[in-house]
């Protein structure tokens, strides 16, 4: 019986091996995103992890303060910026595998405010009434949704009537937390954290116009330092395939064809 068990174990041996290595080169895949995919690529992630057996690590911030760690060398495999100009700026730079942007995702601007805030009934009207007095928008050097809510303002002539009121956040995560916590009494954010669970419940939004602002081209572009650059390449094309560009307009996206 002993020898039977012996036998056994060995001829189980290779293949409990192959399960050990296969789980010890499972594959990570470092993701920089801006600040705006906060609530929506973990959920992304874990439904390709689920598929793939890839998992996903993020890094997020502003898309210019992540496209200067990239220049520095910070080790990412994939950059999903907000915008076409910082991706475009590493392809420039030499540091990408490709020769231009893919685009992901196009992005849309919002105005949120909580349901005790004065700004409430909330409409864009809202931004000019004397109890407003903080309105919070990203920092437009470095957040591209910062960008649009400072032309957004400019083309629906609010520029001077909010000049005093605005309160600014370094990325468009920060912005929102202005506003959630009552900092600012409204806030310029994206339609994807204005759509996720804490804000739903504490706050309401209203859409900008999309003709009011350029439109926010969502891009990715895959680092040429990448050790994982089929990997990345895989995530690539399963984030821009129809199914996941059609589940992204319930994040507060719009595809990015």
């Amino acid at each position: 019986m002993d020898k039977l068990r012996v036998g056994v174990l060995l001829a189980m041996l290779p293949g409990l091996l192959c399960g050990v290595r296969a789980r010890a080169q499972a594959v990570e895949l470092h993701v920089a995103a801006a600040a705006d995919l906060q609530p929506v690529l973990p959920a992304l992630a874990a439904e390709y992890q689920q598929k793939t057996g890839v998992k996903i690590v993020t890094s997020f911030g502003s898309s210019a303060d992540l496209e200067q760690q990239l220049h520095n060398g910070d080790p990412q495999d994939v950059f999903l910026s907000a915008d076409f100009l910082h991706p475009e700026q590493l392809v420039a730079a030499g540091l990408t595998d490709s020769k231009e942007p893919v685009p992901y995702a196009r992005g849309l601007l919002v105005l949120w405010a909580r349901k005790d805030s004065p700004a409430q009934p909330l409409t864009l009207d809202s931004l000019t009434k004397p109890s407003v007095t903080r309105i919070a928008v990203a920092n437009d050097l470095h957040a591209p949704y910062g960008m649009a809510a400072t032309r957004a303002l400019k083309s629906l002539g609010f520029t001077d009537k909010v000049a005093g009121k605005l309160v600014v956040g370094e990325n468009i995560s920060q912005t929102a937390q202005f506003a959630l916590t009552g900092n600012a009494q409204a806030a310029l954010i994206s339609m994807t954290i204005a759509s996720s669970q804490p804000f739903r419940e504490a706050g309401t939004f209203v859409r900008l116009s999309e003709t009011s602002y350029p439109p926010i081209r969502q891009c990715a572009v895959i680092l040429k330092a990448s050790q994982n650059q089929a990997a990345a390449h895989a995530f690539l094309d399963w984030l821009t395939s129809k199914d996941v560009q059609q589940s992204l307009k319930s994040f507060g996206l719009d595809p990015g064809y």
